[in-house]
């Protein structure tokens, strides 16, 4: 008898230990669905976050050569922009309708002159 309660015992903890180790794995797994893309023009890299072709997550926007600017992303209707920063990630999270293709873009300005705007088409 007791070895049967042993091998029940074991059973129960293995089973357990599985179980949680799969939820853990679940848990901290990225959407599959989830894609990044970027593309990089003179002065500025702009990458996004998307899933499927109309909804983007988010946009970042570096400064190629390492000096502060006021950093601008837009996208549909959206428009955010943070000044004196080399790099800024600017949460979307929005479903945006555009067809065929979706122009996310970033743009630097400088001394209040647009030096550049650069955009990653998405399919």
């Amino acid at each position: 008898m007791t070895s049967v309660r042993r091998t029940r015992r074991r059973i129960v903890t293995v089973t357990a230990a599985l179980t949680a180790a799969v939820g853990l794995l679940l848990m901290t797994a990225a959407p599959a669905s989830a894609e990044v893309k970027s593309t990089c023009g003179t002065y500025i890299c702009v990458a996004t976050a998307y899933q499927g072709r109309d909804y983007v997550q988010d946009v970042t926007v570096t400064t190629r050569d390492g000096l502060p600017g006021t950093l601008r992303a837009f996208v549909g209707d959206y428009r955010g922009s943070k000044a004196n920063v080399l790099r800024w990630r600017f949460v979307v999270n929005r479903e945006i309708r555009a067809y065929p293709r979706l122009a996310v873009c970033g743009g630097l300005d400088r001394g209040g002159r647009v030096i550049e705007n650069h955009c990653v088409m998405i399919p």
